[in-house]
């Protein structure tokens, strides 16, 4: 289903180089505001350990925001030290166009099947991380406070996220039993 992701993450450091290496990831196109970017507009310590991390390991990085607050993004950019386009109208397909072509001139061995989309939500995120056919990860906001207008959202995309562990229990159970 197009509201699903390929994975759904809890906490954001849990996506390790292990996991990418197994799924075949070199670039991560990320969300901003409270994918990396909590509340009151500042990127925790860990989150900056993280990307440092994986940026060490060779992953290529882009924010893509739906924010039109051209400076909170270009701030978030700055301390994460990855690119950033603002304003991306997610979930069309056009501010990822620009993020993959990013990431293809960051890194030009990096194709689309290498490319994971990360955010917070289903209906911005995920959906446009499907629809332009990147590897979709969904994880949790860091922060339980939420902007008005995804606030509204939130109790529609726990729909969505308990019918995806529900088949994501079954697969793995299934899996189990053929062992």
């Amino acid at each position: 289903m197009i509201f699903y992701p390929d994975e759904y993450i809890e906490n954001i450091e849990d996506i390790s180089i292990d996991f990418l290496k197994e799924n075949n990831i070199k670039g991560i196109i990320i969300d901003s505001d409270n994918t990396v970017i909590d509340y009151d507009k500042k990127v925790p310590e860990r989150i900056k350990k993280w990307c440092e991390n994986l940026k060490k390991e060779g992953i290529k990085f882009c924010l893509l925001s739906n924010s039109n607050n051209k400076e909170k993004v270009e701030n978030a950019a700055k301390v994460l030290d990855i690119p950033y386009f603002y304003f991306a109208r997610k979930p069309s397909k056009n501010g990822y166009k620009k993020a993959i072509k990013n990431l293809k001139e960051q890194d030009n061995t990096i194709e689309i099947e290498n490319i994971a989309g990360v955010g917070d939500q289903v209906f911005t995120d995920v959906l446009g991380a499907n629809r332009s056919k990147l590897f979709s990860i969904l994880i949790k906001q860091i922060d339980d406070r939420d902007l008005k207008i995804t606030r509204w959202k939130r109790p529609m995309e726990r729909k969505f996220i308990e019918g995806y562990l529900k088949k994501k229990n079954k697969i793995d159970n299934k899996d189990k039993n053929k062992d």
